[in-house]
């Protein structure tokens, strides 16, 4: 059967509790309304929870004129590998649908919650018996041929009703149902119940499934970046939990101004896996937050260009004066001591002359530091210092920034890695970002350090080799012994006490 003969075929897992039926009746009442054939059962089930309910629904996009008479025969019963549509209102729910074969790379679009409702065995386990929701995750993405995974809970949540009529709107947003979305909304309106609650559901819920499905990229291309700075605001909106939306958005609007609308864009990708890090470790938003935070800072680290940027400010200008006392029209001079070494200048070169050069630098033992005295607000001065600033554009192909990036996805990593063992834990790898900022020595200093806690305390604490509740204090201690003494003595003595403290109980056990 050719695929525009058969019907199309959509699986619904839900919850018990959920309206999982209601959902299914909208569906059935806006493809009765455009004479479309339509068949529903429904499955109920005690899997897990309250008891897990699937619903099967075939509609056959046919008028009955261009039926003539015929009359289609539709099944009752989903077949392994014959869903076009599987939606699904949790997480764990959407992965049973694909260890089940009914989801397939060939033809199901899935369309799933990010939340989780922990199943019993989860819950009784005797340490943390969360299943991992990012392996979930992957599984999903890959045995479907298009994923649409956004959290319907809080979106629910915030439109102040069940999580049914959202899940309603992604199945009207995901472009896939031959129904348009007026046909759901006046189907909603049909069945007479919290009408306007639905309603914002439903369109909170197909927002969010356009803004997502936009978002994803098919294999082998890059993803498009918003259009603008008031697109990228709506999509945290949609996606990032309350508690770090603000600091997202405001994180966002930084990197917009330290690069361009594309670099704003690549830190909201890189917070998606600790969003779902964080919902796995019940940090309640505090996780995504606080990275969402430091990675803004990280991402957007000090160099030459920054430097230029920020001397050449004209609101600078306007408060250096303001503090002097300056009146209007009367001269002004402002010195800027700068004192570039060969790490300043090898970081705005591309990475490949840069490394040949610092090898060189440092087998021939080069130490070339010179200081200069640039007047900014003279012609020349201006200038340098505006010339240096236009290389914004060319930022991404320089040293520097291949090894901030490369720093800063080996950092989201090991946050990720703790967030499996402990929220907590996770939080104090994540604040061991602030050593690390500045540039020149104050930098090289900073990371030396941040690489001194991860080699002693970090990996350790990950491997099991420090108990989780004695990491977390050593993380902070030896954290806070680096940003009180910069010049690494407090710290030495601080991970040596760790290390002392770490040998005691290998011996001991």
């Amino acid at each position: 059967m050719s695929a525009s003969e058969r019907p199309f075929s959509i699986l619904i897992a839900a919850l018990g509790g959920e309206g999982g039926g209601v959902l299914a009746n909208w569906i059935v009442a806006a493809a009765d309304a455009l004479d479309f054939p339509v068949q529903s059962t429904s499955i109920p089930g005690v899997a897990q929870r309250t008891g897990a309910t699937t619903y099967y629904i075939e509609i056959l996009p046919a008028s009955p004129r261009e039926l003539a008479g015929r009359r289609p025969v539709l099944s009752l019963n989903p077949g392994v590998g014959d869903i076009d549509l599987l939606v699904a209102s949790e997480l764990m729910e959407a992965a049973r649908a694909v260890a089940a074969g009914f989801v397939t790379p060939e033809r199901t679009l899935t369309v799933a919650s990010t939340s989780r409702f922990y199943v019993i065995g989860e819950k009784i386990a005797m340490g943390d018996g969360r299943l991992d929701s990012s392996r979930l995750t992957r599984a999903i993405e890959q045995h479907s041929q298009r994923h649409i995974l956004f959290d319907m809970e809080e979106i629910a949540r915030r439109s102040g009703t069940i999580v049914n009529a959202v899940m309603l709107g992604a199945i009207a947003g995901c472009d896939r149902l031959p129904i348009p979305a007026d046909a759901f909304e006046r189907a909603i309106r049909a069945d007479g119940k919290a009408v306007e609650a639905n309603l914002r559901g439903f369109r909170a819920g197909l927002e969010a499934a356009q803004a997502t499905a936009a978002r994803r990229v098919p294999e082998g291309r890059k993803r498009s970046a918003a259009a603008s700075l008031a697109d990228l605001e709506r999509e945290i909106i949609t996606v990032m939990s309350t508690a770090a939306r603000d600091m997202i958005q405001e994180g966002a609007r930084r990197l917009v101004t330290y690069q361009n609308i594309e670099y704003a864009q690549l830190y909201i990708d890189r917070l998606a896996p600790i969003r779902l890090a964080d919902e796995a470790a019940g940090a309640e938003g505090r996780l995504l937050r606080e990275v969402g935070r430091h990675l803004a800072v990280r991402m957007s680290y000090e160099d030459a260009i920054r430097v230029a940027q920020a001397k050449i400010d004209p609101t600078r200008r306007a408060r250096i004066a303001a503090e002097m006392g300056a009146k209007p029209g009367e001269p002004l001079h402002i010195t800027e001591f700068l004192k570039p070494g060969i790490d300043e200048i090898c970081s705005l070169l591309p990475p490949h002359l840069a490394r040949r050069l610092l090898a060189m630098a440092e087998k021939r033992g080069w130490t070339f530091q010179r200081g200069m005295q640039v007047n900014s607000q003279s012609i020349s001065g201006f200038l340098r210092l505006w010339l240096i600033a236009k290389l914004r554009p060319r930022r991404p192909k320089t040293y520097r920034y291949e090894e901030e990036q490369r720093a800063i996805e080996a950092w989201l990593a090991l946050i990720v890695e703790a967030a499996h063992q402990s929220a907590d834990l996770a939080l104090e790898i994540t604040e061991c970002a602030r050593l690390i900022k500045g540039y020149g020595d104050t930098h090289k200093r900073g990371v030396a350090n941040y690489r001194l806690i991860e080699e002693h305390v970090m990996r350790p604490a990950l491997a099991g080799h420090i108990p989780l509740h004695l990491a977390v204090d050593a993380i902070a201690s030896a954290r806070t012994a680096a940003l009180v003494d910069p010049e690494g003595e407090g710290l030495a003595k601080c991970l040596a006490q760790i290390d002392t403290q770490s040998s005691r109980r290998i011996a001991a056990e």
